[in-house]
């Protein structure tokens, strides 16, 4: 392996966990050489279709209850810090928002957001009131109120790449089959591919999660909303187009769009924000895509025999934009602990 203060690092994947580990190595180790190899990027991503919302499931999805709270934080400061010092339009923007429930409390709960976001709490009685719909029959009996983050990736990553290349980092166009290939020219590899992790790395533990989504226009919709956890509406605020969701199909490899699930999250959203029926006289996408899912998201270091590091960071499932920058830092953390 070359000395520590010149290696050769390249990161495997384009997406949101990729673009984001490309530019944090970049800022730590500035003396490296940088290449980014994937053979998708930006519309062609998985992060390209995501509704971008800075908001974790409840669940340990890191080594521990602190590691997971701790890669929530650096995430949400990283796009903070992002938002308030851009020096042009990345895509990202605060929006305020509710989570509902009609049946159970603790869905409107997220311990990770409240020890987050400056701002979390239970929304009120007149709240409450105000989202309840007697012509949809909707009662909402919960809810929490909070401001979080929204990152569009069509924009972000077009801009993060454009940042790595301005760094002097190199970008290409190509599909890796096995990490044998990259061990003998570069020192240090960066696993960030997503559900391709599967065969790289033969982890039977990484599944598609199946999402649908639809994306309509809708510029008056400011907030976003979340119901019983699978309905959800999110506004992209630079162009007015609003993300209406969605489904979580485990073990499903089906890319094709269902239209009985398109029929459902329509119906859902409007029960929930009876405008957006007025979106529906314009046209609207529908998008599918398969989530990288594992049990528990694996970053850590992996050994070659001829001295090459792997550093693994994926399995985010849903949140990959929601913690791609905190366990990115994590994972940076951990090569400094073992480069010589």
């Amino acid at each position: 392996m070359a000395t520590s203060s010149h290696k050769r690092v390249v990161i495997v994947g384009a997406g949101i966990v990729g673009v984001n580990s490309a530019l944090e190595v970049q800022r730590r180790y500035p003396n490296y050489d940088v290449t980014l190899i994937a053979d998708k990027f930006n519309g062609d991503t998985l992060s390209d279709g995501a509704a971008g919302l800075l908001r974790p499931d409840t669940y340990i999805f890191g080594p521990s209850l602190d590691i997971s709270q701790r890669w929530v934080n650096d995430s949400y400061s990283f796009y903070k810090n992002l938002l308030e010092n851009r020096d042009e339009p990345c895509g990202i923007n605060e929006v305020p928002g509710y989570i509902f429930s009609t049946k159970n409390p603790d869905i409107t709960k997220n311990h990770y957001m409240k020890n987050c976001s400056p701002d979390f709490r239970e929304a009120t009685h007149e709240e409450l009131k105000a989202h309840s719909f007697a012509g949809s029959q909707l009662k909402i009996n919960y809810g929490s109120f909070f401001t979080s983050i929204v990152v569009e990736c069509k924009l972000f990553l077009p801009w993060a790449l454009k940042k790595i290349s301005d760094n002097g980092g190199a970008i290409i166009n190509r599909k890796i089959e096995s990490f044998e290939e990259l061990s003998g020219e570069f020192d240090i590899i960066f696993n960030c591919a997503g559900f391709r992790a599967r065969k790289l790395c033969n982890d039977v533990n990484v599944l598609p999660i199946r999402g649908q989504v639809i994306r309509v226009i809708a510029p008056w919709v400011d907030k976003f909303y979340y119901l019983d956890s699978d309905t959800y509406i999110i506004p992209s605020i630079s162009d007015g187009t609003v993300v209406l969701g969605g489904c979580r199909h485990f073990g499903s490899h089906n890319e094709q769009v269902n239209g009985r699930n398109t029929e459902e999250i329509l119906e859902n959203c409007i029960r929930l924000l009876p405008s957006l029926k007025e979106a529906l006289k314009t046209d609207y996408k529908v998008w599918v895509g398969l989530r990288p899912y594992r049990n528990q998201i694996r970053v850590e270091i992996e050994h070659l025999k001829n001295d090459t590091v792997i550093v693994h960071n994926y399995g985010h499932g849903g949140y990959g934009v929601t913690l791609a920058p905190g366990t990115v830092k994590y994972a940076v953390d951990l090569l400094t602990s073992v480069i010589k």
